[in-house]
């Protein structure tokens, strides 16, 4: 029975959205007109002070990743706002509209093939179903169901991805390799680090996730958030939007939002806490959030490129012999830094915190 016709009581709702699989999907699907009261969240977490309209943050060409010009915007946007999208970077764009396609088609499957990759029976930790965040310690949920996808061999990915999209997210992870590597280098050059062997390389970008969201349409979008204020714990974030728009950027020194438009084409990069890390806080991980949609269905597929779970994060010793700065960060081993990041709601930039000396 849907929560719709049984009067949302909790129990109704975490069995039909969480237990059975239906996620915040189906529960939009059921036709309700207004959201249970699990997904209300406190007013502070569900308004922005201020949103600056007109402004947002920059979009980088990176038709030449060589070219002086666009390593100091890449730079200066890094130090300055912790995000920016680029464009011409080189993915093809029939492969970014493929695993959009494939993100769509697993979230259409019924609730029952989902399910199969929850937490209570997925095969493997490196493939999850769920909804909202981490609803087991969320006082309030988030309008929003998400597959993650941990990638460990393509040998994994055919035994253990859904095939309903495991083809083009595959595809899209290789094609945007080469973006990778070349922000990455890019990235490093911006800290004078110039020699990046193979371990450096492991330590920096070592493992990937990556995630297909799925934010449905909201009949309260105004009471809920699709994604609560957070930053990520990646070394640095490569997200492909929709053309629906939702995602924002907070302005810190303004105290302030904007709005990051969709692009045709471009993809989305933000510095992650690892790389506030590295840098010994020169680049700059930002808080971000998603609203929710009273309009339409919304998808994102960020890549979350990391450090590996056994590494340890911590200034590089590069960036401290060059700027003679002491240490803000003390050594943390990456897998506790994410655990503790999983152990909670969203917080806002609080996770740092935790590797703060």
């Amino acid at each position: 029975m849907a929560p719709s016709e049984i009067g949302y009581t909790t129990d109704h709702v975490t069995d039909f959205v969480i237990n059975k699989g239906n996620g915040a999907k189906g529960l939009s699907e059921t036709g309700i007109k207004t959201i249970p009261k699990q997904y209300i969240q406190p007013i502070e977490e569900r308004t922005m002070n201020k949103v600056i309209v007109g402004e947002s943050i920059p979009i980088i060409d990176v038709s030449n990743w060589d070219d002086p010009k666009v390593k100091s915007a890449i730079w200066d946007a890094a130090e300055k706002w912790g995000f920016f999208q680029i464009i011409n970077h080189g993915v093809p764009i029939e492969v970014l509209d493929n695993v959009k396609e494939g993100t769509c088609r697993f979230f259409d499957l019924p609730a029952e093939e989902k399910n199969k990759y929850s937490k209570e029976n997925t095969v493997s930790n490196n493939v999850r179903y769920t909804t909202s965040f981490i609803p087991e310690v969320e006082k309030a949920l988030e309008w929003k169901d998400y597959l993650s996808l941990f990638y460990v061999s393509e040998d994994e990915t055919n035994r253990l991805w859904p095939s309903a999209c495991k083809d083009q997210v595959l595809e899209y992870m290789n094609q945007s390799e080469k973006v990778v590597n070349q922000l990455l280098r890019v990235l490093m050059d911006g800290l004078n680090v110039t020699e990046i062997d193979s371990e450096k390389e492991k330590l920096l970008s070592g493992s990937r996730r990556i995630n297909l969201n799925y934010y449905p349409k909201c009949p309260s979008p105004e009471l809920t958030v699709g994604v609560g204020r957070h930053s990520d714990v990646s070394t640095f974030t490569v997200l492909l939007q929709d053309d629906i728009g939702g995602l924002y950027v907070r302005v810190e020194a303004r105290d302030s939002w904007v709005h990051v438009p969709p692009v045709k084409g471009s993809l989305v990069i933000n510095i992650g806490d690892a790389l506030q890390i590295f840098s010994n806080g020169r680049y700059r991980s930002i808080e971000h959030r998603v609203a929710a949609n009273g309009v339409s269905d919304r998808i994102s597929v960020p890549i979350f490129v990391n450090p590996r779970p056994t590494d340890t994060i911590s200034p590089l010793p590069e960036v401290l012999a060059n700027t003679g700065q002491e240490p803000i960060y003390k050594p943390v081993l990456y897998s506790d830094y994410v655990k503790h990041f999983y152990r909670k709601a969203h917080d806002g930039k609080l996770t740092i915190d935790f590797a703060k000396k």
